[in-house]
Order: structure tokens, then C-alpha cells, then sequence
């Protein structure tokens, strides 16, 4: 009989300690400053605060769940149907509270995650520089939205990639290429998400990895450099060939120029799903521009 009540009374305080114990985050996501978040179940209702960000929510198949995006935030075309919150370095703070996030996505580099913690807001801070982080923030991502082929997704991204690289001919390969991400001028370097993107497509990029990845040159620096080629998006082309020294730049001289027009240039500059698609258009800018090559 002893037995027996000690047995009950065992069960019933292993019962006990199970409902008083703190209940434990069905979901945590360490982000990219080293913060864990909780979350009891996967968030429904997203703000993202960073175009590749939302970017990649909707290549996850998860468009559904942003409910507010930042100013630039315009593909794919559904996103531009939704409130805009500002900029990931200006924010609405007022316009994202009113939201009601279950999470804001946000880049490392803005300031205003620890304004929208105090409000109360679940914020996970992600910022993709590199090939490798693309890969890492999709796989993040994936797992906050228990996505459960993210990594499916990004095989398929970066094979695309590969299949570019392979289309190239080899005439158009070794071009030493200057890519100009803003005027500035802002350069994309060799340790860039679009430098390496550059290098798997065979070209060489003439601002090197110790310059960072989007240094401000001196433009002096690009005319010494005197690359066979240039890169460009349309809102920074204007007034390049009237830079001093520029005209005699063999790239310039020889118009070998890729001006990308606006939808292609962001395309590029966005460290996001549609990375495959940048190196589409800069292999076909090689194909036909780079010294050697054949239009």
C-alpha cells in the first residue's frame, strides 16, 4: 500500500513540475547581431524593412504573410500593393506599431531595432553581404516560416548561377570589368556579393577584396586601373565619360559600357533570391561587351 502511495505521489508531482515549469519558445532564431528571438508559433504577419529581405519571403512562397514592406520594396509586383513603412535607415515607427508584426525584418546596419523592442516588437536583424550569406539568410528565413524546402530553393538558385558562368564563351572570359554600384563613386568589389558573382562568371574585378566590398574610390584609382570594361546602372551613367581622364579610359574609348536600366540594376544590386537572374544579365553584358567577344 506504502508502494503504491509513493508511486501516486510521484506521478503527481512530476505532473506538477511539467505545469509549473516555464514554458518553453516553440521557435528561436538567433540573428545576424547574435540576438535570440522567441516565438511561440511561426509569424503571420511580417514587415520587412529590407527589399531582399522581402524578397526572399516571397521566393519561400510566403508573400501572403507581409503586411508592410520599406519604401523600395517593389517586386515581385504584389509588394508594391502594400503599406510602405518608410526606409530601413528612416522607418515609420508609428506605421510599423500599427501593423501588429508578429516580426520586423530588418538589416544589422539599422538603428531603429532597439526603438521598435521597447514598443514591444519581436525584430530579427539580417543582413546579406556574400554568396554565402544570401544562402544563410534564405535558410534563416526558411526556418522562422517553417519553410521546410528553403534549401531546395537556394540549389536551385545558385545552379542558375552556375549555368550562366557556363554560358559565356571563352572569348568574352578575363575581361578586367569595373562594376559602379552608386556615383560616388561607389565601387563593387572582389569581396562583394556582385564580385564574387563576377569571378564564377570569369571575369576580373578591379577593385580588389582590401578595399572592402562597395568602397568609395578615387577616381583617379579607376583611371589608373583602366578596366576593359564598365558596368552601370542608368540612374549613375550620366556625366561618366566627362569624369576627368574617363575619355581615355579603354572601356569608355572602345564603348565597351553596360548600362543597366532601372528594374535590371536593382535586380543586381540586391543581395536576394533573384541572384541568379544578376548573373544572367551581367553574362550577357560580357558576352557582348568584353574585348574579344562576338555580339
Amino acid at each position: 500500500m506504502n508502494t503504491m502511495r509513493n508511486t501516486f505521489a510521484g506521478l503527481a508531482l512530476a505532473a506538477l513540475a511539467v505545469l509549473c515549469a516555464p514554458a518553453q519558445a516553440a521557435l528561436q532564431i538567433t540573428d545576424d547581431a547574435g540576438v535570440a528571438v522567441n516565438f511561440e508559433r511561426s509569424p503571420q504577419r511580417i514587415v520587412s524593412l529590407l527589399p531582399s529581405l522581402a524578397e526572399t519571403v516571397c521566393e519561400l512562397g510566403q508573400c501572403a504573410r507581409l503586411v508592410g514592406v520599406d519604401r523600395y520594396s517593389d517586386f515581385p509586383e504584389s509588394l508594391k500593393k502594400l503599406p510602405q513603412v518608410g526606409g530601413g535607415l528612416d522607418p515609420n515607427i508609428e506605421a510599423i506599431v500599427a501593423l501588429r508584426p508578429d516580426v520586423v525584418l530588418m538589416a544589422t546596419s539599422s538603428r531603429s531595432g532597439e526603438r521598435l523592442r521597447a514598443l514591444g516588437l519581436k525584430v530579427v536583424a539580417l543582413e546579406p553581404k556574400t554568396h554565402a550569406d544570401v544562402q544563410r539568410v534564405m535558410l534563416k528565413i526558411g526556418q522562422l516560416l517553417e519553410v521546410p524546402d528553403a534549401q531546395k530553393i537556394w540549389r536551385a538558385i545558385d545552379a542558375a548561377v552556375m549555368a550562366a558562368a557556363q554560358s559565356i564563351p571563352a572569348n568574352a572570359r578575363g575581361a578586367r570589368v569595373y562594376f559602379e554600384v552608386n556615383q560616388g563613386p561607389y565601387a563593387a568589389g572582389e569581396s562583394s556579393f556582385i564580385g564574387e558573382t563576377l569571378t564564377r562568371l570569369g571575369a576580373k574585378n578591379i577593385v580588389p577584396a582590401a578595399l572592402g566590398p562597395f568602397p568609395k574610390l578615387n577616381p583617379e584609382f579607376i583611371v589608373r586601373a583602366n578596366p576593359d570594361l564598365i558596368m552601370v546602372g542608368l540612374r549613375n551613367v550620366e556625366g561618366m565619360a566627362q569624369r576627368p581622364g574617363w575619355a581615355g579610359m579603354r572601356a569608355i574609348r572602345e564603348q565597351r559600357v553596360c548600362v543597366f536600366p532601372v528594374a535590371e540594376s536593382d535586380t543586381l544590386v540586391r543581395p536576394g533570391p533573384r541572384m541568379a537572374e544578376g548573373a544572367r544579365i551581367m553574362a550577357r553584358c560580357l558576352t557582348q561587351k568584353a574585348p574579344g567577344a562576338r555580339p
